[in-house]
């Protein structure tokens, strides 16, 4: 499966023109797996201005996609997909576990698991997350369009298989952070690095501001650049009383989000005290243009490098340990889910509160208000 050296790098150097998109740390290992045209068809759609997001998403499931089907049918992925490959692809990873404790051979074959787990492409144990396998079939499906062919991606043998698949499985839904990061565990996690090195005011930056702005995404923070900022007129501290004390206030321009189209023109706002850490942070690091949060050498180097997703992810987890809070409960996305949480702790409707978060499914957004709800009420308070 793995390519020739040569051939790997000479694939690496042409991914360096996606470098602004896919994860640097894992272009060599993309490289090794993805094919030629799978490079020029992600080439040509970051041409076509497809979001970052969304292609990082795409090439990430290509080259799983590509691993997989090498494994289970020794041949390349081919275009477009057969029905019967789509209908093994379902059945590898959405399977009953009752009955693969019986049968070996129920589910994915042992030998094409531990070939994805040598690759570092599986980690989980046990079946897919329904969503997981349903977006991989998206992305195939979106890819084998983009190659100008049809697939078998409506077929109803497809649709019938992946609903018996899905209720076979039995996974309990998982949420992405198992604890939201709320006003609560946002101050302990402020508090752990409230010293003055660099790495601390980035760190005390990142965590305001991704959590002030609405609960950015760890993709949209990663991204963010100076230019995204823009300085606003300062706001009353009360906006109904004119003798307030006036507070800095700061536009974030996201652009286009997981959840805007292309025409949007996603912002936020930024009002007090995270305005001020975060200038402090561009102030002291002298960073004047280009990505907000940077990479931070042992020595205390600002590098010009912007942070990627996953070291969003991991500086949470560092501060939540030497905050005494379990790494395991939280994520990332826990500053989004807390800030939702937070603003129903408050009384902020929800519609103002997704003004700010710029979530688009009220359903979505009124899980978190409906829990804090149910924990304020008298309902389940019957025999205290």
């Amino acid at each position: 499966m793995t390519l020739l050296p040569s051939t790997a790098a000479s694939r690496a150097e042409e991914l360096d023109a996606l470098d602004a998109i896919l994860p640097f740390d894992r272009r060599d290992q993309l490289a090794g797996l993805l094919t030629d045209d799978d490079v020029a068809t992600l080439k040509h759609l970051a041409g076509e201005g497809m979001g970052e997001n969304t292609l990082r998403a795409l090439a990430s499931d290509l080259a799983y996609l590509e691993t997989w089907c090498q494994l289970a049918t020794g041949s390349p992925l081919p275009w477009p997909a057969p029905e019967s490959l789509l209908l093994k692809f379902v059945a590898h990873h959405l399977w009953d576990p009752v009955k693969r404790s019986e049968d070996p051979g129920h589910g994915m074959p042992a030998d094409v698991e531990a070939g994805l787990r040598l690759e570092g492409l599986l980690k989980a144990k046990g079946p897919h997350a329904p969503g997981t396998v349903r977006r991989r079939l998206t992305s195939w499906s979106i890819l084998t369009r983009w190659r100008g062919l049809s697939g078998a991606f409506g077929a109803p043998s497809l649709k019938s298989a992946l609903g018996l698949a899905v209720k076979a499985s039995n996974r309990p839904r998982q949420r992405k952070s198992k604890k939201a990061v709320t006003g609560d565990v946002l101050a302990r996690l402020l508090a752990v690095c409230a010293g003055e090195r660099l790495v601390d005011r980035r760190d005390r930056a990142l965590l305001l501001t991704a959590f002030a702005s609405g609960g950015r995404r760890r993709s949209e923070v990663a991204a963010l650049r100076v230019e995204d900022l823009v300085d606003e007129e300062p706001v009353r501290a009360d906006p109904n009383d004119p003798n307030s004390p006036p507070l800095p206030c700061l536009s974030i321009h996201l652009g286009r989000t997981k959840t805007t189209t292309n025409d949007d023109d996603a912002h936020v706002l930024l009002i007090g005290r995270p305005v001020i850490v975060l200038k402090r942070w561009l102030t002291e690091a002298s960073i004047n243009d280009g990505p907000v949060f940077r990479r931070i050498d042992q020595w205390g180097n600002v590098d010009r490098r912007a942070l990627t997703p996953q070291s969003v992810n991991l500086i949470l987890k560092s501060r939540c340990l030497q905050a005494g809070l379990d790494p395991a409960l939280f994520s990332a996305h826990g500053l989004r889910s807390g800030y939702l949480t937070e603003a129903a702790n408050r009384g902020i409707p929800l519609p103002e509160a997704m003004q700010q978060s710029l979530h688009k499914s009220m359903t979505q957004a009124a899980r978190y208000y409906n829990d804090a709800e149910r924990k304020q009420g008298r309902a389940a308070r019957l025999m205290i």
